[in-house]
Protein backbone atom coordinates (compact mmCIF):
# COMPACT_ATOMS: atom_id res chain seq x y z
CA UNK A 1 0.00 0.00 0.00
CA UNK A 2 1.37 3.82 -0.71
CA UNK A 3 1.13 7.06 1.29
CA UNK A 4 -1.66 9.08 -0.21
CA UNK A 5 -1.21 12.98 -0.48
CA UNK A 6 -3.65 15.41 -1.29
CA UNK A 7 -2.62 19.01 -1.44
CA UNK A 8 -5.40 21.69 -1.83
CA UNK A 9 -4.69 24.81 -3.67
CA UNK A 10 -7.98 26.85 -1.94
CA UNK A 11 -9.90 28.96 -4.47
CA UNK A 12 -7.36 27.78 -7.53
CA UNK A 13 -9.73 28.42 -10.38
CA UNK A 14 -10.67 30.89 -12.25
CA UNK A 15 -11.84 32.70 -15.23
CA UNK A 16 -9.76 34.80 -18.24
CA UNK A 17 -8.67 37.93 -17.06
CA UNK A 18 -8.26 40.79 -19.10
CA UNK A 19 -4.98 42.11 -16.96
CA UNK A 20 -3.31 38.54 -17.97
CA UNK A 21 -4.04 39.14 -21.63
CA UNK A 22 -7.40 36.58 -21.25
CA UNK A 23 -5.42 34.21 -19.46
CA UNK A 24 -6.58 32.77 -15.92
CA UNK A 25 -4.07 33.00 -13.30
CA UNK A 26 -3.13 29.49 -13.60
CA UNK A 27 -2.65 29.55 -17.25
CA UNK A 28 -0.80 32.91 -17.10
CA UNK A 29 1.65 31.18 -14.18
CA UNK A 30 5.28 29.58 -15.08
CA UNK A 31 4.67 26.17 -13.26
CA UNK A 32 7.06 23.61 -14.36
CA UNK A 33 6.19 21.01 -11.96
CA UNK A 34 2.71 21.26 -11.43
CA UNK A 35 2.67 20.67 -15.82
CA UNK A 36 5.50 17.72 -14.81
CA UNK A 37 3.22 16.26 -12.75
CA UNK A 38 0.13 16.42 -14.80
CA UNK A 39 2.27 15.04 -18.02
CA UNK A 40 2.85 12.02 -16.21
CA UNK A 41 -0.86 11.44 -13.92
CA UNK A 42 -4.14 10.98 -14.77
CA UNK A 43 -6.04 14.96 -14.84
CA UNK A 44 -9.38 16.20 -15.49
CA UNK A 45 -12.05 18.58 -13.89
CA UNK A 46 -13.76 18.32 -10.48
CA UNK A 47 -17.18 19.93 -9.59
CA UNK A 48 -16.77 20.97 -5.86
CA UNK A 49 -19.58 19.52 -4.23
CA UNK A 50 -21.71 18.76 -7.63
CA UNK A 51 -21.74 20.87 -10.70
CA UNK A 52 -22.78 24.39 -10.68
CA UNK A 53 -22.61 24.31 -6.21
CA UNK A 54 -20.77 27.26 -5.07
CA UNK A 55 -19.21 26.06 -2.23
CA UNK A 56 -17.86 26.91 0.47
CA UNK A 57 -14.37 25.97 1.61
CA UNK A 58 -15.95 24.35 4.86
CA UNK A 59 -18.37 22.29 2.85
CA UNK A 60 -15.87 21.61 -0.29
CA UNK A 61 -12.95 20.27 2.05
CA UNK A 62 -15.75 17.91 3.77
CA UNK A 63 -16.67 16.57 0.36
CA UNK A 64 -12.82 16.16 -0.75
CA UNK A 65 -12.41 13.88 2.21
CA UNK A 66 -15.15 11.98 1.39
CA UNK A 67 -18.11 12.94 4.20
CA UNK A 68 -20.54 14.35 2.29
CA UNK A 69 -21.85 17.99 3.48
CA UNK A 70 -25.53 17.22 2.38
CA UNK A 71 -26.16 14.94 5.03
CA UNK A 72 -23.55 16.58 7.88
CA UNK A 73 -22.87 19.94 7.51
CA UNK A 74 -24.66 22.08 10.05
CA UNK A 75 -22.49 25.49 9.46
CA UNK A 76 -18.38 26.26 9.33
CA UNK A 77 -18.66 27.86 12.94
CA UNK A 78 -17.91 25.01 14.61
CA UNK A 79 -14.73 24.10 12.54
CA UNK A 80 -13.76 27.49 12.76
CA UNK A 81 -13.42 27.94 16.38
CA UNK A 82 -12.05 24.38 16.85
CA UNK A 83 -9.40 25.74 14.90
CA UNK A 84 -8.42 28.75 17.23
CA UNK A 85 -8.61 25.85 20.25
CA UNK A 86 -12.32 27.02 21.33
CA UNK A 87 -14.19 24.10 23.46
CA UNK A 88 -17.09 23.21 21.05
CA UNK A 89 -19.15 21.04 23.64
CA UNK A 90 -22.79 19.10 22.27
CA UNK A 91 -25.51 21.81 22.25
CA UNK A 92 -23.15 24.78 21.94
CA UNK A 93 -23.27 27.27 18.99
CA UNK A 94 -20.44 28.77 16.71
CA UNK A 95 -20.42 31.41 14.70
CA UNK A 96 -17.49 32.31 12.35
CA UNK A 97 -16.59 36.59 12.58
CA UNK A 98 -14.64 39.52 11.29
CA UNK A 99 -13.54 41.93 12.78
CA UNK A 100 -15.26 44.81 10.28
CA UNK A 101 -15.58 48.46 10.41
CA UNK A 102 -18.92 50.25 10.70
CA UNK A 103 -19.89 54.24 9.98
CA UNK A 104 -21.93 56.17 12.63
CA UNK A 105 -25.06 55.07 10.92
CA UNK A 106 -23.94 51.31 11.37
CA UNK A 107 -23.75 50.64 7.77
CA UNK A 108 -20.42 48.51 6.83
CA UNK A 109 -17.69 50.34 5.28
CA UNK A 110 -14.90 47.44 5.66
CA UNK A 111 -15.97 43.88 6.26
CA UNK A 112 -12.54 43.30 6.94
CA UNK A 113 -11.04 46.32 8.95
CA UNK A 114 -8.11 46.74 6.81
CA UNK A 115 -7.43 43.28 7.17
CA UNK A 116 -6.41 44.31 10.71
CA UNK A 117 -3.22 41.96 11.57
CA UNK A 118 -2.52 43.43 15.35
CA UNK A 119 -3.92 43.78 18.65
CA UNK A 120 -7.18 41.28 17.33
CA UNK A 121 -6.15 39.29 20.60
CA UNK A 122 -6.73 42.15 23.26
CA UNK A 123 -9.99 42.98 21.15
CA UNK A 124 -11.21 39.63 21.50
CA UNK A 125 -10.69 39.14 24.85
CA UNK A 126 -12.32 42.12 25.56
CA UNK A 127 -15.85 40.76 24.25
CA UNK A 128 -16.22 37.57 26.63
CA UNK A 129 -19.04 37.97 28.58
CA UNK A 130 -21.90 36.12 30.32
CA UNK A 131 -25.70 36.56 29.29
CA UNK A 132 -28.88 35.56 31.56
CA UNK A 133 -26.42 32.66 32.24
CA UNK A 134 -25.08 32.15 28.47
CA UNK A 135 -21.37 32.23 28.50
CA UNK A 136 -19.90 34.02 24.85
CA UNK A 137 -16.35 32.95 23.88
CA UNK A 138 -14.72 35.05 21.33
CA UNK A 139 -11.04 34.06 20.00
CA UNK A 140 -9.39 36.04 17.41
CA UNK A 141 -7.74 34.39 14.28
CA UNK A 142 -5.83 35.36 11.23
CA UNK A 143 -5.95 38.59 10.44
CA UNK A 144 -9.45 40.26 11.05
CA UNK A 145 -11.13 36.80 11.17
CA UNK A 146 -12.30 35.27 14.83
CA UNK A 147 -14.89 33.00 15.95
CA UNK A 148 -17.31 32.84 18.72
CA UNK A 149 -18.44 30.00 20.46
CA UNK A 150 -22.00 30.11 22.79
CA UNK A 151 -22.49 27.97 25.94
CA UNK A 152 -25.35 27.27 27.66
CA UNK A 153 -28.63 24.64 27.26
CA UNK A 154 -31.22 24.90 24.39
CA UNK A 155 -29.50 26.78 21.73
CA UNK A 156 -30.09 26.40 18.01
CA UNK A 157 -28.18 27.44 14.98
CA UNK A 158 -30.93 27.93 13.15
CA UNK A 159 -30.66 32.10 12.86
CA UNK A 160 -28.96 34.04 10.63
CA UNK A 161 -25.99 36.24 10.10
CA UNK A 162 -25.76 39.29 11.34
CA UNK A 163 -22.91 40.05 8.39
CA UNK A 164 -24.57 41.68 5.41
CA UNK A 165 -22.04 40.36 3.33
CA UNK A 166 -21.90 43.67 1.60
CA UNK A 167 -20.37 47.33 2.20
CA UNK A 168 -22.65 50.17 2.19
CA UNK A 169 -25.15 48.12 4.26
CA UNK A 170 -26.54 48.25 7.76
CA UNK A 171 -25.54 45.37 10.15
CA UNK A 172 -28.54 42.66 10.20
CA UNK A 173 -30.53 41.98 12.77
CA UNK A 174 -30.29 38.46 13.41
CA UNK A 175 -33.11 36.27 13.36
CA UNK A 176 -34.28 32.96 13.71
CA UNK A 177 -35.41 30.71 10.61
CA UNK A 178 -37.29 28.26 12.67
CA UNK A 179 -38.92 28.94 16.07
CA UNK A 180 -36.46 26.82 17.56
CA UNK A 181 -34.07 29.94 16.91
CA UNK A 182 -36.07 33.09 18.09
CA UNK A 183 -34.23 32.76 21.65
CA UNK A 184 -30.86 32.22 20.37
CA UNK A 185 -31.44 35.31 18.20
CA UNK A 186 -32.40 37.39 20.70
CA UNK A 187 -29.07 36.52 22.66
CA UNK A 188 -27.21 36.55 20.08
CA UNK A 189 -28.55 40.46 19.40
CA UNK A 190 -27.93 41.54 22.76
CA UNK A 191 -24.16 39.94 23.04
CA UNK A 192 -23.89 42.16 19.57
CA UNK A 193 -24.77 45.18 21.15
CA UNK A 194 -22.62 44.62 24.40
CA UNK A 195 -19.54 43.85 21.61
CA UNK A 196 -19.98 46.22 19.49
CA UNK A 197 -20.53 48.68 21.98
CA UNK A 198 -16.98 47.33 23.80
CA UNK A 199 -15.44 47.82 20.73
CA UNK A 200 -16.04 51.20 19.20
CA UNK A 201 -14.63 52.41 23.05
CA UNK A 202 -11.50 50.10 22.87
CA UNK A 203 -8.33 52.23 23.28
CA UNK A 204 -6.89 49.72 20.18
CA UNK A 205 -9.30 50.97 18.01
CA UNK A 206 -9.21 55.02 19.17
CA UNK A 207 -5.21 54.28 18.06
CA UNK A 208 -6.02 53.07 15.32
CA UNK A 209 -8.17 55.86 13.93
CA UNK A 210 -5.51 58.04 15.04
CA UNK A 211 -3.09 56.12 13.18
CA UNK A 212 -5.39 56.92 9.93
CA UNK A 213 -6.52 53.08 10.14
CA UNK A 214 -10.11 51.71 9.93
CA UNK A 215 -10.95 50.88 13.21
CA UNK A 216 -12.67 47.10 14.30
CA UNK A 217 -15.61 48.55 15.68
CA UNK A 218 -18.07 45.68 15.13
CA UNK A 219 -18.31 41.76 15.24
CA UNK A 220 -19.66 40.27 11.91
CA UNK A 221 -21.13 37.10 12.35
CA UNK A 222 -22.04 34.30 10.45
CA UNK A 223 -22.10 30.69 9.59
CA UNK A 224 -23.69 29.64 12.73
CA UNK A 225 -23.80 25.62 13.08
CA UNK A 226 -23.48 22.86 16.13
CA UNK A 227 -20.14 20.60 15.69
CA UNK A 228 -21.72 17.62 13.83
CA UNK A 229 -20.99 14.02 14.78
CA UNK A 230 -18.51 12.77 12.13
CA UNK A 231 -16.97 9.07 11.66
CA UNK A 232 -13.38 9.57 12.64
CA UNK A 233 -11.07 9.45 9.35
CA UNK A 234 -9.01 6.25 10.49
CA UNK A 235 -11.95 4.48 11.27
CA UNK A 236 -13.27 5.24 8.08
CA UNK A 237 -10.27 4.72 5.70
CA UNK A 238 -7.97 2.66 8.37
CA UNK A 239 -5.29 5.62 7.62
CA UNK A 240 -3.49 7.50 9.88
CA UNK A 241 -4.42 11.31 8.53
CA UNK A 242 -2.58 14.73 9.46
CA UNK A 243 -3.69 18.06 8.47
CA UNK A 244 -0.85 20.92 7.42
CA UNK A 245 -2.97 24.35 7.28
CA UNK A 246 -2.87 28.18 7.90
CA UNK A 247 -6.45 28.72 8.30
CA UNK A 248 -8.21 27.89 11.79
CA UNK A 249 -11.39 26.46 9.70
CA UNK A 250 -9.49 23.55 8.11
CA UNK A 251 -7.59 22.57 11.21
CA UNK A 252 -10.71 22.41 12.99
CA UNK A 253 -12.41 20.47 10.23
CA UNK A 254 -9.55 17.58 10.29
CA UNK A 255 -9.01 18.22 14.58
CA UNK A 256 -13.10 17.30 14.49
CA UNK A 257 -12.05 13.88 12.29
CA UNK A 258 -9.38 12.78 14.19
CA UNK A 259 -6.58 13.84 12.19
CA UNK A 260 -3.29 15.34 13.98
CA UNK A 261 -2.42 18.78 12.80
CA UNK A 262 0.71 19.74 12.37
CA UNK A 263 1.93 23.01 12.51
CA UNK A 264 4.66 25.11 10.74
CA UNK A 265 6.22 28.05 11.43
CA UNK A 266 5.46 30.42 9.23
CA UNK A 267 2.25 29.13 7.55
CA UNK A 268 -0.20 32.15 7.98
CA UNK A 269 -3.55 31.40 5.99
CA UNK A 270 -1.99 34.06 3.96
CA UNK A 271 -0.22 34.95 0.82
CA UNK A 272 2.35 35.37 2.61
CA UNK A 273 2.56 31.93 4.08
CA UNK A 274 6.03 29.59 4.39
CA UNK A 275 5.22 27.53 1.40
CA UNK A 276 8.13 25.25 1.62
CA UNK A 277 7.91 24.59 5.16
CA UNK A 278 5.04 23.28 4.28
CA UNK A 279 6.31 20.63 2.07
CA UNK A 280 9.23 19.73 4.02
CA UNK A 281 6.64 19.34 7.28
CA UNK A 282 4.68 16.75 4.70
CA UNK A 283 7.77 14.68 3.86
CA UNK A 284 8.65 14.53 7.30
CA UNK A 285 4.95 13.35 7.92
CA UNK A 286 5.24 10.97 5.53
CA UNK A 287 7.25 9.01 7.67
CA UNK A 288 4.72 8.56 10.58
CA UNK A 289 1.75 8.81 8.63
CA UNK A 290 -0.45 7.04 6.02
CA UNK A 291 -2.56 10.07 4.77
CA UNK A 292 -1.89 14.10 4.48
CA UNK A 293 -3.76 16.85 3.43
CA UNK A 294 -2.52 20.06 2.74
CA UNK A 295 -3.74 23.38 2.31
CA UNK A 296 -2.36 26.79 0.48
CA UNK A 297 -5.21 29.62 0.97
CA UNK A 298 -3.23 32.50 -0.62
CA UNK A 299 -4.65 31.89 -3.96
CA UNK A 300 -7.82 32.22 -2.49
CA UNK A 301 -6.79 35.32 -0.65
CA UNK A 302 -5.62 36.52 -3.92
CA UNK A 303 -9.18 36.04 -5.86
CA UNK A 304 -10.93 37.60 -3.23
CA UNK A 305 -9.00 40.63 -3.79
CA UNK A 306 -10.10 40.18 -6.79
CA UNK A 307 -5.83 40.49 -7.62
CA UNK A 308 -5.06 38.28 -10.26
CA UNK A 309 -1.07 39.09 -10.46
CA UNK A 310 -0.59 38.25 -7.23
CA UNK A 311 -2.87 34.72 -7.55
CA UNK A 312 -0.67 33.82 -10.45
CA UNK A 313 2.90 34.82 -8.08
CA UNK A 314 1.17 32.38 -5.56
CA UNK A 315 0.34 30.10 -7.90
CA UNK A 316 4.28 29.90 -8.74
CA UNK A 317 5.74 29.84 -5.53
CA UNK A 318 3.55 26.86 -4.32
CA UNK A 319 4.90 25.60 -8.20
CA UNK A 320 8.47 26.22 -6.96
CA UNK A 321 7.70 23.76 -3.33
CA UNK A 322 6.36 21.32 -4.28
CA UNK A 323 9.05 20.23 -6.55
CA UNK A 324 10.49 17.69 -4.29
CA UNK A 325 7.41 15.75 -4.04
CA UNK A 326 8.54 14.55 -7.92
CA UNK A 327 10.78 12.38 -5.59
CA UNK A 328 8.14 10.47 -3.21
CA UNK A 329 5.70 9.43 -6.14
CA UNK A 330 7.37 5.42 -6.27
CA UNK A 331 5.43 4.85 -3.03
CA UNK A 332 3.07 7.58 -2.71
CA UNK A 333 -0.51 8.94 -4.30
CA UNK A 334 -0.27 12.68 -4.67
CA UNK A 335 -2.95 14.31 -5.69
CA UNK A 336 -3.66 18.45 -6.59
CA UNK A 337 -6.57 20.60 -6.91
CA UNK A 338 -8.66 23.26 -5.39
CA UNK A 339 -11.93 23.08 -3.12
CA UNK A 340 -13.62 25.25 -5.15
CA UNK A 341 -12.73 28.46 -8.32
CA UNK A 342 -12.52 31.65 -7.00
CA UNK A 343 -12.43 34.15 -9.90
CA UNK A 344 -10.83 37.33 -9.88
CA UNK A 345 -13.34 38.79 -11.42
CA UNK A 346 -15.96 37.61 -9.01
CA UNK A 347 -13.79 38.22 -5.69
CA UNK A 348 -15.84 35.15 -4.73
CA UNK A 349 -16.45 31.87 -5.07
CA UNK A 350 -18.24 30.73 -8.62
CA UNK A 351 -19.65 27.43 -9.81
CA UNK A 352 -17.48 26.80 -12.26
CA UNK A 353 -15.32 23.03 -11.77
CA UNK A 354 -11.33 23.06 -11.30
CA UNK A 355 -8.61 21.01 -12.48
CA UNK A 356 -7.12 18.22 -10.99
CA UNK A 357 -4.90 16.16 -11.46
CA UNK A 358 -3.30 12.32 -9.78
CA UNK A 359 -0.17 10.92 -10.01
CA UNK A 360 1.66 7.78 -8.74
CA UNK A 361 4.31 5.35 -10.14
CA UNK A 362 2.66 3.09 -12.48
CA UNK A 363 -0.69 4.75 -12.85
CA UNK A 364 -2.59 5.19 -16.25
CA UNK A 365 -1.45 8.59 -18.03
CA UNK A 366 -3.73 10.58 -20.09
CA UNK A 367 -2.84 13.00 -22.77
CA UNK A 368 -2.73 16.20 -20.96
CA UNK A 369 0.70 18.08 -20.82
CA UNK A 370 -0.39 21.27 -18.56
CA UNK A 371 -2.03 22.00 -15.92
CA UNK A 372 -4.82 24.67 -15.53
CA UNK A 373 -8.67 24.95 -16.40
CA UNK A 374 -8.96 24.33 -20.14
CA UNK A 375 -5.87 21.88 -20.53
CA UNK A 376 -7.46 19.37 -18.06
CA UNK A 377 -11.14 19.86 -19.47
CA UNK A 378 -9.07 17.26 -22.20
CA UNK A 379 -8.24 14.88 -19.26
CA UNK A 380 -9.72 11.34 -18.69
CA UNK A 381 -11.46 12.43 -15.62
CA UNK A 382 -15.00 14.70 -14.48
CA UNK A 383 -15.28 13.90 -11.13
CA UNK A 384 -16.94 15.47 -8.12
CA UNK A 385 -15.20 16.49 -5.21
CA UNK A 386 -16.79 12.87 -3.03
CA UNK A 387 -15.21 11.24 -5.38
CA UNK A 388 -11.22 12.26 -4.88
CA UNK A 389 -11.02 9.59 -1.72
CA UNK A 390 -12.17 7.12 -3.94
CA UNK A 391 -9.86 7.52 -6.49
CA UNK A 392 -7.01 8.23 -3.92
CA UNK A 393 -7.77 4.98 -1.92
CA UNK A 394 -7.87 2.33 -5.13
CA UNK A 395 -4.60 3.82 -6.23
CA UNK A 396 -3.20 3.41 -3.04
CA UNK A 397 -3.87 0.05 -3.03
CA UNK A 398 -6.31 0.71 -0.36
CA UNK A 399 -9.76 0.58 -1.51
CA UNK A 400 -12.03 -2.83 -1.06
CA UNK A 401 -13.89 -4.16 -3.98
CA UNK A 402 -17.59 -4.19 -4.62
CA UNK A 403 -18.87 -6.89 -5.25
CA UNK A 404 -17.60 -10.32 -6.03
Amino acid sequence: MKKVVLIVMDGLGDRPNSILHGKTALQAAYRPNLNYLASIGLNGMMHPIRPGIRSGSDTSHLSLLGYDPEKVYTGRGPFEALGLGLEVLPGDVAFRANFGTVDSNGKVIDRRADRISEGTELLAASLNMEINGYRFKVKEGVEHRAALVIHGPGLSSSVTDSDPHEVGRKINTVRGTEESGTRTAELVNRFLKSANMILANHPLNEKRVKDGLKPANCLLLRGAGKAPDLQPFSEKYSMKGACIAGIPMITGLCNMIGMDIIKVKGATGRTDTNYEGKINALLQALKTYDFVILNYKGTDVAGHDGDPILKKSVIERVDRAISPLKDILEDTVVAITGDHSTPCSMKDHSGDHVPILFVTSGNLRDRVRHFDEISCMDGALEINSINVMDYLLQLSERSDKYGA
